[in-house]
């Protein structure tokens, strides 16, 4: 049996399925001689015969019975990994495997319903992490792409800007320093902040946006979680530092308001990357190229405006 084939297998069990040579013959579009050569050949390879001639008619021997359910078995195992390898091959019916830090979480489900639309049968993955999990994603090759404001910089990470991501300071309206026209650092720092954990990208945003100041800045309270740290901002603990991308909803029912401080909003980007050496399937790719092309203007369709209310 180790010798036997995939077509002597199809040849088989088209045969045993019709109980007849020629009409497996017509089905598989081969002459009825080159079927019978096949089964012979198998029967070679098996050691028993799999088919009884009585009259007129074909039946198939015990030995053939007991094969039958083996080769279907086999023919269907060999269908199915045809069909696995064919999503690889192209773009409707692969998997899109996404990981993104804990800011997206706020539109990027959206962009892949919006990708998925385009291409029915996609099958859609995405994880949130803060930036440490992020990494850990993209070093064990857990994900194909990866969406950060801070891209790795190392030689085995590839990295492409798709769209801006602004970060403001915002406060509950009924702050202090809600009805001003501008703030300068120094009335700022007079107020204490929530704040995210240390190594998250927010907290590092954080440090780009107050350089020397940083160590002047007064936590009351540092959060892993966006969604408490707004909340802890709504209720007066202090003032936040976020991604624009967050607070949308904030913004449109007035929760929240965006701080007109000097140079604010800090501009960073969104970074797609993934490995520089990994293969990309298909959907991966067209993904990409669909973040790419079109990522920065459905962002800023989602996101309501993130503009300093004006006194």
């Amino acid at each position: 049996m180790k010798n036997a084939t995939l077509r002597q297998l199809k040849v088989f069990e088209a045969v045993a399925r019709h109980l007849s040579f020629s009409r497996a013959a017509a089905e598989l579009h081969l002459t009825q001689p080159a079927v019978s050569t096949q089964i012979r050949t198998l029967e070679g390879h098996v050691g028993l015969p799999l088919f009884e001639q009585l009259g007129k008619k074909t039946y198939l021997t015990q030995a053939g019975d007991e094969l039958l359910r083996f080769a279907r078995a086999i023919i269907q195992q060999f269908e199915a990994a045809d069909t696995a390898m064919a999503q690889y091959r192209g773009i409707e019916g692969g998997q899109l495997n996404v990981a993104v830090i804990s800011a997206g979480d706020y539109f990027f489900p959206q962009l892949m319903v919006a990708f998925a639309r385009r291409h029915p049968g996609v099958q859609l993955n995405l994880t949130v992490h803060n930036r440490e999990e992020l990494l850990g994603q993209l070093a064990e090759n857990r994900t194909d792409l990866a969406v950060m404001v801070r891209p790795p910089a190392r030689e085995d990470m590839h990295s492409e800007a798709f769209a801006p991501h602004p970060y403001v300071i915002v406060a509950a309206p009924d702050h202090p320093l809600a009805d001003h026209a501008r703030i300068g650092m120094d009335a700022l720092l007079r107020h204490p902040f929530v704040v995210r954990e240390r190594g998250s990208d927010t907290w590092q945003s954080m440090e780009d946006a107050f350089g020397p100041h940083m160590d002047s800045i007064r936590v009351a309270m540092a959060i892993r979680s966006t969604e408490t740290i707004k909340q802890a901002v709504i209720a007066g603990i202090g003032l936040g530092f976020l991604s624009a991308h967050t607070i949308g909803r904030e913004l449109a029912d007035g929760s929240l308001v965006v701080l007109p401080v000097d140079g604010f909003p800090l501009m960073l980007n969104w970074y797609v990357v993934h490995r520089r050496e990994k293969r990309l399937p298909p959907v991966a790719r067209a993904f990409q190229a669909f973040l790419l092309d079109e990522g920065a203007q459905r962002i800023d369709a989602l996101i309501p405006t993130s503009r300093p209310r004006q006194a």
